[in-house]
């Protein structure tokens, strides 16, 4: 699997449990939400994802030659 798509996974299962989290415990886990959707969007702009350094650090995921 290559980085964007680990990304991608890695997003929608933040959203997916955030939004679990905030309909089950407290509204406030969708703040978490945002917080992922708002990285993001930012990520497109700034082409820096920080998830993308964690994965890269880790060893799971490399970075493609762009």
């Amino acid at each position: 699997m290559g980085m964007e798509q680990y990304i991608r996974a890695i997003a929608g299962i933040f959203v997916l449990i955030s939004l679990a989290l905030g309909y089950l415990h407290s509204p406030y886990w969708h703040l978490f939400t945002a917080f992922v959707g708002l990285n993001l969007l930012q990520s497109a702009f700034t082409r820096w994802c920080l998830m993308e350094n964690i994965l890269e650090k880790t060893g799971i995921a490399r970075r493609s030659a762009a």
